[in-house]
């Protein structure tokens, strides 16, 4: 079973979307770890590394994508968790994509991503046996 985090970083206080996504994984049968709205870098590190969490969800309307994700890069860094897949998600504008991912996110899912090609990339990760 793949444990996932997933986190909203920074003021964004939209939801919906990212309540909806754990509610589909938890139903393609991953476990999911929704740490809530508001949440800084270093709290979402220690939450990932408490929860040994195999993959790290961030959604994000706020347009400071690029800066929290480096901030939550940096503290999975510093937590030792530099091998757990990073996933960016919400308002991300196409120019910001390989930004992104230069900076090793995994995989990016703009607003407007078919749930079900979330679901079928999390199929492909392996997660822990039960």
């Amino acid at each position: 079973m793949t444990r996932v985090l997933l986190a909203k970083p920074g003021l964004d206080g939209h939801d919906k979307g990212i309540k909806v996504l754990a509610t589909m994984l938890r139903d393609a049968g991953c476990e999911v770890i929704y740490t809530g709205l508001h949440q800084t870098p270093t709290r979402i590190a220690l939450a990932a590394l408490q929860e040994d969490v195999d993959v790290v969800g961030l959604s994000m309307l706020s347009g400071a994508h690029l800066e929290l994700t480096a901030d939550v890069i940096s503290e999975l860094k510093a937590a030792g968790l530099s091998d757990r897949p990073i996933l960016v998600g919400g308002n991300i504008p196409r120019r910001d994509i390989p930004v992104l991912q230069d900076m090793g996110v995994a995989r990016v899912f703009a607003a407007g991503t078919p749930y079900q090609d979330i679901i079928a990339w999390f199929a492909a990760v392996p997660g822990r046996a039960t």
